[in-house]
């Protein structure tokens, strides 16, 4: 390969690690992820998103005008052929602290779930509960989980499909047992700039065998559906997601979340009023320069 096409590689990637960055750091300071003092255990599965969540956050710890530690944790949870070693000897090489904790989950959700049904549920339960345990044995403020913005999009889908709610991944939420916070610093990230960044990389990815391999999986016709969609309307993924980031309950239908009921003609006039029934306004997403997130420069979609 010639200089200048080994030139022109290394650029790609440069952009598109600084792109990365902008974007984790821009969502840490939309919803104020992290803060000074904070012991953030980054939850390390093999994949490529963790990796480059941990990647990111080592990078922006120390460009950080604030202080805060990282501890990455992996939970090996006994699956058959597990390559036990990768993860710590990777650790080991750039040099972050860790801990690797041994549950057998694999044969707990083998032994309960039938045949051929989907594993994630019970799967996920009892990895929470112990992610939740070893954060107080740390003393961890926030737990960081690797989800990017296509996560919460067919997550969004699949309970409105399947669940009948309008529920998503949100970027930051309180842990089921109230002790921590967690935290999702690659909410504005896609899924492909972060499976091109793991090739970049050369991280050592460890496929889940558990259930990445159930084909029946409905998130897995939802992920096909969004990307059908994307390859032939591009940009609607973008504005979908920027839908989430704008919502307005008085156009909806929630009488919990807005006061239906005791909405009067005297009051003023909410969100517009009835221009809810307009064609809606059809533009192209704009960038623009805006805050800064852990001393990093971001820009947002409008």
């Amino acid at each position: 390969m010639s200089s200048a096409a080994q030139a022109k590689i290394k650029h790609k990637q440069n952009k598109l690690s600084k792109r990365l960055h902008r974007l984790t750091g821009q969502a840490i300071a939309d919803y104020n992820m992290i803060e000074d003092g904070d012991k953030i255990m980054v939850c390390l599965s093999g994949g490529k998103d963790s990796y480059a969540m941990l990647t990111i956050l080592l990078n922006l710890k120390a460009r950080a005008p604030i202080n805060f530690d990282i501890i990455a944790v992996n939970l090996d949870q006994k699956q058959p052929g597990f390559p036990e070693q990768i993860l710590p000897e990777y650790l080991k090489s750039i040099g972050v602290e860790y801990r690797i904790i041994e549950e057998d989950t694999y044969s707990i959700v083998r032994d309960k779930i039938p045949e051929g049904k989907t594993t994630c549920s019970l799967c996920s339960r009892l990895r929470r509960g112990i992610l939740y345990r070893v954060a107080k044995e740390l003393g961890a403020s926030k737990i960081a989980l690797g989800h990017h913005r296509d996560d919460m999009l067919e997550t969004l889908f699949l309970n409105m499909f399947f669940g009948g709610k309008l529920k998503s991944m949100p970027p930051k939420l309180m842990s089921d047992n109230g002790e921590h916070m967690v935290i999702r610093p690659l909410a504005y990230c896609k899924e492909a700039d972060l499976i091109q960044f793991g090739e970049d990389q050369h991280y050592p990815i460890i496929p889940c065998n558990l259930c990445g391999s159930q084909e029946n999986l409905q998130r897995q016709a939802v992920k096909a559906m969004l990307l059908d969609w994307d390859t032939r309307f591009p940009g609607r993924i973008e504005t979908m997601f920027s839908a989430v980031q704008n919502v307005v309950p008085s156009h909806l239908l929630d009488h919990q979340l807005f006061d239906f009921k005791n909405l009067s003609t005297n009051d003023k006039v909410i969100d517009g009023g009835d221009i809810g029934f307009d064609a809606p306004e059809i533009s192209q997403p704009l960038v623009k320069e805006t805050t800064q997130g852990l001393g990093v420069q971001i820009v947002e979609l409008n």
